[in-house]
């Protein structure tokens, strides 16, 4: 008798081990951005940089712009939406703040507010 309690103690202890060690299929608890691929055949920066940094680069550019007067085109906002705005079905521009699009999709990930579009531009033309 002592061996079958000690033998169905030890069934039980290796139970909840297997359980508990079991790996779980974790659902991200927020979805993950959906990122179209932009129109050009490569991102001005690589993605990693541009990714982490294009703020930082918006920024340069601006004080570029409107401080001396220097205007490039490879960090200004008007390149980041010719390659990265859409067309709807109908052949319009969809701006790129919109739900769901290229800018919107990550900055709501992040919870970050976008403040270009209240003076810049949405689309291209």
């Amino acid at each position: 008798m002592k061996h079958l309690r000690t033998f169905v103690s030890f069934a039980l202890l290796a139970l909840a081990a297997g359980v508990l060690t079991a790996p779980v299929a974790a659902e991200p608890r927020v979805p993950l951005p959906t990122i179209a691929k932009g129109m050009g055949d490569q991102c001005v920066e690589p993605l990693e940089v541009i990714r982490r940094d294009h703020m930082d680069f918006l920024n340069h550019q601006r004080d570029k712009t409107t401080h001396e007067g220097i205007r490039t085109k490879q960090h200004s906002l008007t390149n980041c939406l010719e390659c990265h705005t859409s067309k709807d079905d109908e052949g319009n521009w969809v701006p790129v703040n919109e739900p769901g699009q290229f800018c919107s999709s990550c900055h709501t990930y992040a919870a970050v507010s976008m403040d270009c579009f209240q003076c810049h531009a949405t689309t291209p033309e």
